[in-house]
């Protein structure tokens, strides 16, 4: 019966990104996006993305993150709150990590605490920290 079948997940790299932040661009406030982003600029500010992150190799965030999953190839300095994190060989990240499914390649740095649970809506209704930036939609 393939009309009930569960619809197989599309791993973070491949899905389709709505929102984009290219390398080169720089934001000075707080970003929200409705699906999936990627960002390959320079975030200062909170980031709370619905679906999923991919921060580029390239890309930096100096601020809090709340997403469901995240992939990391660069730089973050904050809080990051998300079901499922990579960071990749060439992720650094400095802050506190609350997580349910950690994957850390070799090479990658990671400075801070880190506190795993099984509860599986983490990132969905919880509340970041009082904005200190203006929101910027997109």
């Amino acid at each position: 019966m393939a009309f009930f079948s569960k619809k197989d997940n599309v791993a973070l790299d491949l899905q389709s990104i709505s929102t984009l932040i290219s390398e080169g661009c720089i934001v000075d406030g707080n970003v929200k996006a409705p699906a999936f982003a990627r960002i390959d600029g320079q975030i200062t500010g909170d980031v709370m993305v619905d679906e999923g992150l991919i921060l580029g190799e390239k890309g930096s965030i100096l601020g809090n993150i709340l997403t469901k999953e995240m992939v990391i190839y660069g730089t973050v300095t904050g809080n990051i709150q998300t079901n499922s994190l990579e960071i990749k060989a060439t992720g650094k990240v400095s802050g506190e990590i609350r997580t349910q499914t950690l994957s850390v390649e070799n090479g990658a740095v990671y400075n801070g605490s880190l506190s795993m649970t099984q509860n599986n809506k983490l990132a969905q209704g919880q509340k970041m920290a009082k904005p200190q930036h203006k929101m910027i939609e997109v």
